[in-house]
């Protein structure tokens, strides 16, 4: 545990705005120097057409590449580099799994189980892939706290379910959902689960070999990486049946006029020229991570959490969404003001130097059952502090006020 690395002096963002109180963690973090130098030196150093070239350039590329792979697989507990598919984001690796994996294996007449909280990038493949293939559509339906428990989602699967999907953290929520017991729920069934990790892989241990979950996707953008970098875990037997989701340069072993035989895992599923920078800087944040530990970001993370949850309470016309316990909501903190549109609550915000989101966070149809249109939210971090929890909550109690109500 390295504690000096939770500070906001890590971070040149924080430099440059000095007053700035950035709270929308949940959408993007923002990113250490160690990060932005990682990905810097090896654009100034070892920049190269990775996996192709045989000379020296092109080789420390790869190095570089394969040594990031490596990192994430240490990272999440998987057992092989095979089983680790760089991606975009969170939003291609679930895209990769409905087009490959769904294609081939999705017919007339199945299921696929939503969770209903799902954020749109966990919903919108399932529901093109049932339109495509005339499967089913079903959902597994939460409490108003965003609660799911293992008796309704034993009913709620079918002998024909062959796919279940849910975040482990829910971006609206912040609750976190039990996956290994609904694992072994889905495994009884003979349903394959996939996990949404983007919320919790940024703030939680994830083994997912001890999860046994059989997909797990996360983005580099939410946990201090660079933007365009995400991640595909999926077990070594699934990968090795799945048709590629993209192909051209790189994913092939052998082409003619006719056909062509693919490249082995991973490299099957990562067509055209890689983003070996961005998995640069990925390695960089998991060995920042790892460093800080996450036994200090949770304990920043649930004080800072309880702090602002404790203080919410105390203004009046504010209604936080899910759960009763802060311990229950993992730095995300959803809300509305009586009278207030969350788009002028936003605005407020911006205009004091506090960045928070508003809208329906990707995620309609839980904002449908909610019977809210749209709320807002704030997002922490570890490098968050008590004065950033001050300004927000001071903000917070004027805007009744500032929109021309007497309280």
């Amino acid at each position: 545990m390295n504690e000096k690395l939770l500070g906001k002096e890590n971070f040149p963002v924080f430099d440059k705005y000095k007053e700035l109180v950035y709270l929308d963690n949940s959408a993007t973090q923002q990113k250490p120097k160690r990060v932005i130098d990682a990905a810097v030196k090896y654009y100034n150093e070892e920049n190269a057409n990775p996996l192709r070239g045989l000379y020296d350039l092109s080789v420390k590329a790869t190095e570089a590449y394969e040594n990031a792979r490596e990192s994430v697989r240490r990272f999440i507990g998987a057992k092989s580099t095979k089983e680790i598919i760089f991606t975009r984001n969170a939003t291609e690796s679930l895209n990769l799994i409905a087009f490959s994996w769904g294609q081939a294996n999705i017919s007339e007449g199945d299921d696929i189980l939503v969770a209903v909280s799902e954020h749109h990038s966990d919903l919108l493949p399932w529901q093109i892939l049932c339109k495509q293939k005339g499967a089913k559509l079903n959902f597994l339906e939460c409490d108003r706290t965003g609660k799911y428990t293992a008796d309704a989602l034993r009913k709620a699967l079918t002998p024909k379910t062959k796919l279940f999907a849910i975040a482990q953290i829910s971006n609206v929520f912040g609750r976190l959902n039990p996956i290994k017991e609904f694992a072994q729920i889905a495994h009884e069934n003979g349903t394959l689960i996939v996990c949404d990790g983007a919320q919790s892989v940024p703030h939680i241990p994830v083994d997912v070999q001890e999860l046994d979950v059989d997909f797990l996707a996360f983005s580099g953008h939410k946990m201090l990486a660079p933007m365009g970098i995400g991640v595909l875990y999926a077990k070594q037997a699934l990968l090795e049946k799945m048709p590629p989701f993209l192909s051209g340069g790189e994913m092939i072993e052998y082409v003619t006029r006719e056909d062509a035989t693919y490249a082995e895992l991973p490299h099957k599923f990562e067509a055209g020229t890689v983003n070996v920078g961005g998995a640069v800087g990925l390695a960089a944040a998991i060995d920042y991570i790892t460093e800080l530990g996450f036994d200090a970001i949770q304990k920043r993370e649930d004080e800072l959490t309880a702090l602002a949850f404790s203080e919410m309470k105390k203004v009046p016309h504010v209604n936080i969404i899910g759960a009763d316990d802060p311990t229950d909501h993992h730095g995300i903190l959803t809300f509305t003001v009586d009278g207030v549109h969350p788009h002028d609550i936003a605005a407020i915000f911006d205009a004091d130097g506090v960045d928070i989101r508003a809208g329906h966070h990707c995620a309609q149809p839980l904002h449908q059952f909610l019977e809210v249109q749209s709320t807002a939210r704030m997002s922490l971090a570890f490098y968050n502090d008590e004065k950033d929890i001050e300004r927000f909550i001071g903000t917070l109690g004027s805007i009744r006020r500032r929109m021309g109500y007497d309280d």
